[in-house]
This record gives structure tokens, C-alpha cells and sequence, in this order.
């Protein structure tokens, strides 16, 4: 499955954003050699030699964007919202588990439970839209405020990953 996820990145300019972007995007897909994978590979939205994603998936994305400019504040919603969604949808079904599933169903992971389980405390991978410049998941508002407060030059780099 493909998704769009986002780094967020102190730089000067869009080339050096861009740069440490895919710095960022390396490390989550383990081409670092210090870093384990979480998803399979990505393509930024600078690269055109392909034709399943990037650009060719999901059309036209800034290749980097200041977070105070419309493109970054745009893409900034985009990632936030999306990470909301999947923490909820994952809540609801953790909270629909414990409602209705026994604890031996539960641990047989029945009906997907404990998967929605791990996913509520996932730190990274498909439920993770936004990444500070150290490839670490941005789980909850205050991070992300903390994120953008602390910076003076923040970029925000979109990608392509599959997992």
C-alpha cells in the first residue's frame, strides 16, 4: 500500500530541505545502515522515473514547502489530519475490542484486536504521517507544536513510501 508521509525539516533552502527530506525518508526505509525499516521504499515528489508513485500516484505535491507558506501550511494539515484519523480510527476499534471480545479473543487477536492495539502505541510506519529531520513519528499536538515553535527555518518535505 502506498500513503504520503512528511518530514519536517530545518533548513535554509528548498535544495538543503529537500536533501535532509530524503535524509529523513532513507532512515524509514532502513537504506541507513543504524536505522530498521518501517516502510519498503520511497519516492519523493522531485523524482519523475516512475510511473506507481510520487507524482504519477497522487499528482502534483511541492517538492518542499516553508511551513509558513500556503503549500506548507497545506501539506502541514494534511499530514496532522491524517495522523488524527488513523490514532481515532485505531482508538475506536481498541475501545470496540475491550467492549466486546473476551481476553482470549483478544489475544488470539481476533477480529484484528491487537493489531489496533499496537497501532494506538505505534511510534512510527503507516499510522505516522509526520517526521521530525531525525525520522521520529510525530504522535501528539504538543510534539508537533514543540516541532514548529523551536524552529526558525521549517520545511516540510512530502513522500511517497509503500509499506
Amino acid at each position: 500500500m502506498h500513503m504520503v508521509i512528511y518530514a519536517l525539516v530545518e533548513e535554509s533552502t528548498h535544495d538543503d530541505a529537500l536533501a535532509t527530506g530524503k535524509a529523513v525518508f532513507n532512515r524509514l526505509v532502513g537504506t541507513d545502515p543504524h536505522a530498521g525499516a518501517v516502510f519498503d521504499y520511497h519516492v519523493t515528489f522531485d523524482e519523475e522515473d516512475t510511473s506507481v508513485a510520487g507524482t504519477a500516484r497522487w499528482g502534483e505535491l511541492p517538492t518542499a514547502a516553508p511551513v509558513d507558506s500556503d503549500d506548507g501550511q497545506d501539506l502541514l494539515e494534511r499530514g496532522w489530519e491524517a495522523t488524527k484519523e488513523e490514532f481515532e480510527r485505531n482508538l475506536d476499534r481498541v475501545r470496540e475490542a475491550l467492549d466486546e471480545l473476551s481476553d482470549e479473543e483478544i489475544m488470539r487477536d481476533e477480529d484484528l484486536a491487537r493489531h489496533a492495539f499496537h497501532q494506538v502505541g505505534a511510534y512510527d510506519g503507516p499510522t505516522i504521517f509526520l517526521y521530525n529531520e531525525y525520522a521520529n513519528g510525530i504522535r501528539h499536538r504538543e510534539q508537533l507544536d514543540r516541532v514548529l515553535e523551536e524552529s526558525e527555518e521549517l520545511w516540510i518535505v512530502p513522500a511517497d513510501v509503500h509499506f
